[in-house]
C-alpha cells in the first residue's frame, strides 16, 4: 500500500496551519463588510433640551495653513456653555495666534523632550480638570466636522456613557492619481465599513484620532501622556479593558484630506501601518487574556478586529500562501490547503466588492479597481521596512491647506 513520504506529510500540515490561520483575519473581515451591508441599530436618545456642556479639545502643532478652517466648521456648532480649546503644542508658526483670533481658548505647551499627540492632549485634559465640563471632544486640527457632529457625539457619548467614535474619513485630493483613490477606499473600509458592521453585531470599534467624544469622568483618569504613534488606537483599547469600550455613531462625520505630497502620504502611511502591526502584536495576546480574564466577549470582539491587518498587507500574506500552497500541490502535497486558501481568497474578494458597492460606487470608478495590484506594490517596501527597521517616534505629517466642502 503506496503511503506518502514524512516530510509531505509535514509539509501538509504546515500549509493547513497556515490556511487555517488566516481565516481568522480574512473570516472576520467578511464578517464585519457584510453586517455593515444590513441597516444600523437604532439607539435611545436623550432628550432635547438637556444638552450637556461640551468642550471641544483641538491639539494642534504648527497647523497655521488649516487651523482656521477647522476651527470655523465648529464653532457655529457650539452653545454659550460649550468650549472650544486650542492645545498649541510646541509650535513655531502662527498657530496660536490664528486660534485666538477666532475667539478660542488657546493654551501653550512648549516641551520639546516629550512631542507627540498623546503629550498635548493630557496637558489639555490637565487644563481642563479645574473646571471640567460633562463631555470633551477630540478633534485634529486639520479636519473639517461637518453639521451637527459634535452635538450627536455628545449625545451619544452622554447617553451611553461611553467613548465615542465619528465616521472618519480622508477625501481625495485634487486632480487625484489611482493609488490616492485606492487609498481612499482602503480608509473607507476601515473606518466606516468594519466599524458599521461591528456596530451592527453589537461590538464596540476601535478609536481612530479624531471625531472621538468621551465622558469626563472616562477621560480624565485615561493614560493619555505618551509618544505612541498610533496613540488613538492604543487608548481605545486601554479604555476598553478598563471596562469603557468604545462606541460607534453613524450619525456624525468628520472628514480629513489625502496628503497631496508624495513623501507626506508615505510618512504618514509608515505611521499608520506601522503603528497598526505594533499594536496588533502587542495588545492582541493582552486583549483576549483580559476577555478569558474578565469574562467578556466585547474585547475578544476588539482583539479579532485587530488582528485584522491592513487590507493590502492582507492580500499580501493571501497571495503569497496562494502561490505557496499552488506550487506545493503541483509537486505532490494535497490540494487541501490550496482549496482552503482559494475559498479565503474568495472572502476577501466579496468583501471589497461588497464594500465597495455599498459605500464607495459614487466617488470610486469600478475601473479604478483595478489599480489594486500596483497598489499593493506600491506598499511592499513600506512592510519591509517594518521588518528592518519599524517606525517608534511619533512624526507630524506635513500639512496640505484645508478647504471646507461644499454643501
Amino acid at each position: 500500500m503506496f503511503t506518502n513520504p514524512p516530510w509531505l506529510i509535514i509539509v501538509e500540515i504546515i500549509l493547513l496551519a497556515i490556511a487555517l490561520s488566516l481565516l481568522v483575519p480574512i473570516g472576520m473581515l467578511f464578517i464585519e463588510c457584510f453586517a455593515a451591508l444590513f441597516p444600523p441599530r437604532q439607539h435611545p436618545e436623550a432628550p432635547p433640551d438637556s444638552p450637556p456642556p461640551i468642550t471641544v479639545l483641538i491639539p494642534a502643532h504648527n497647523e497655521a495653513s488649516g487651523i482656521s478652517t477647522t476651527l470655523k466648521t465648529i464653532a457655529p456648532q457650539l452653545t454659550d456653555q460649550d468650549q472650544l480649546v486650542v492645545i498649541a503644542d510646541n509650535c513655531t508658526d502662527e498657530t496660536a495666534a490664528i486660534a485666538r483670533q477666532l475667539d478660542a481658548t488657546v493654551i501653550e505647551r512648549q516641551d520639546t523632550e516629550h512631542q507627540g499627540k498623546g503629550y498635548a492632549l493630557d496637558y489639555g485634559i490637565k487644563y481642563l480638570a479645574t473646571d471640567p465640563p460633562d463631555i470633551v471632544v477630540l478633534v485634529d486640527a486639520d479636519c473639517i466636522v461637518h453639521e451637527g457632529a459634535i452635538a450627536k457625539l455628545a449625545q451619544r457619548a452622554n447617553t451611553s456613557k461611553r467613548p465615542t467614535q465619528a465616521i472618519y474619513l480622508l477625501e481625495q485630493p485634487p486632480n487625484p492619481k489611482p493609488k490616492d483613490t485606492i487609498s481612499a477606499l482602503s480608509f473607507r473600509v476601515k473606518n466606516l465599513v468594519r466599524p458599521r458592521g461591528l456596530a451592527r453585531l453589537g461590538f464596540p470599534c476601535l478609536l481612530m484620532g479624531t471625531g472621538m467624544a468621551f465622558p469626563w469622568s472616562v477621560i480624565h483618569q485615561a493614560p493619555l501622556a505618551s509618544n505612541n504613534i498610533v496613540e488613538d488606537m492604543q487608548l481605545g483599547i486601554d479604555l476598553a479593558i478598563a471596562g469603557h469600550s468604545p462606541v460607534f455613531c453613524l450619525d456624525a462625520r468628520v472628514t480629513g484630506c489625502l496628503p497631496q505630497q508624495q513623501e507626506a502620504a508615505k510618512t504618514q502611511r509608515t505611521r499608520w501601518e506601522h503603528g497598526h502591526l505594533q499594536t496588533l502584536l502587542t495588545q492582541v495576546p493582552r486583549l483576549l487574556a483580559q476577555s478569558v480574564f474578565q469574562r467578556r466577549v466585547d474585547l475578544f470582539a476588539i482583539a479579532l478586529d485587530l488582528v485584522v491587518p491592513p487590507l493590502s498587507l492582507l492580500v499580501m500574506i493571501w497571495v503569497a500562501a496562494m502561490g505557496g500552497t499552488l506550487l506545493a500541490a503541483i509537486v505532490g502535497v494535497s490540494w487541501i490547503p490550496a482549496i482552503f486558501v482559494g475559498l479565503e481568497g474568495l472572502l476577501i474578494l466579496l468583501s471589497i466588492i461588497g464594500a465597495w458597492a455599498k459605500f464607495c460606487r459614487e466617488d470610486i470608478p469600478a475601473q479604478t479597481l483595478l489599480t489594486v495590484p500596483f497598489y499593493i506594490l506600491w506598499k511592499i517596501p513600506l512592510y519591509l521596512a517594518f521588518l528592518v527597521k519599524p517606525e517608534n517616534k511619533w512624526i507630524r505629517t506635513e500639512r496640505d491647506a484645508v478647504d471646507v466642502p461644499e454643501s
